[in-house]
């Protein structure tokens, strides 16, 4: 059965390129053109891309000007799509995680466009399992909370409270460079200092680092970090010490293009 002429919307996973899975290893092997996102690192296009494939970075960073804008990953979905081709649109980590993958589909369906879609280990999982903290943990946390974090989110204090007194463990993207503001807020909302909160950079890859921090902590200068960044929040944080399996890397270096050291 061809697959000619469907679009593949498919998660890279968090980073180590060993964490794809193989439906879409399979397809990225069989593709004739491949949008990817800047956390799909050049290894993994290296690894498993069709060599004779072409390749169309479409990658994106908070308030960088290097971004490649949705719109525009949207048109060239359009302008690539050909009923004697396979285009494969990977995504970091899930597609059903923070990916923008509605706006895909929405342009994908409004043209008739067939497509599958197909997962990826998102970085909560992959970042949890590396830096051994069970998001879930008896007597820790049952449950977890899945958030992005926005200085224009204009977020009530009864949100924030609720956040805080939460015995959930909370999971927050794309928040690394307003850790401190973040922070800030869960400190006036009251939440308890033993649930202390960890910083993990590029997550599964060479470059992971961990660190661990409690809520004392927040009014000392916190460091700048590497993108792209996931922060855990809870009692599980606690478990990391005495599980923790992989060492931080020893330097900073970037593993994933990192747009804003791009030339205007």
């Amino acid at each position: 059965m061809t697959n000619k002429g469907k679009i593949i919307l498919a998660g890279a996973g968090p980073g180590d390129p060993e964490l794809i899975t193989l439906k879409a290893y399979r397809y990225l092997q069989q593709a004739d053109v491949i949008l990817y996102d800047r956390l799909v690192s050049d290894e993994m296009i290296g690894r498993y891309a069709n060599p004779r494939a072409e390749l169309v970075y479409v990658g994106k960073q908070g308030h960088c000007h290097a971004s490649v804008s949705q719109q525009t990953t949207n048109q060239l979905l359009l302008d690539y799509y050909h009923p004697e081709k396979l285009l494969v649109r990977l995504k970091g980590g899930d597609t059903a995680f923070y990916s923008n993958i509605l706006d895909e589909l929405i342009t994908l369906s409004d043209n008739n466009i067939p497509y599958e879609i197909i997962p990826g280990i998102t970085a909560a999982s992959g970042a949890s399992a590396y830096c051994g903290i069970p998001l879930t943990a008896r007597g820790y946390s049952d449950a977890v909370k899945f958030i992005t974090y926005s200085n224009k989110n204009n977020q009530s204090e009864s949100y924030w409270k609720n956040l805080a007194q939460s015995d959930d463990t909370l999971v927050f993207y794309m928040s690394g460079n307003r850790l401190e503001s973040l922070l800030n807020h869960l400190s006036d909302a009251g939440i308890g200092n033993e649930k202390q909160i960890a910083v993990i950079e590029q997550a599964t890859t060479p470059m992971q680092r961990v660190r661990v921090f409690r809520f004392d902590d927040v009014n000392n200068e916190l460091p700048t970090f590497q993108s792209p960044v996931l922060i855990i929040i809870g009692k599980v944080v606690s478990l990391h010490q005495q599980f923790q399996w992989k060492e931080n890397a020893a330097s900073d270096d970037v593993y994933f293009k990192n747009l804003l050291l791009q030339p205007a």
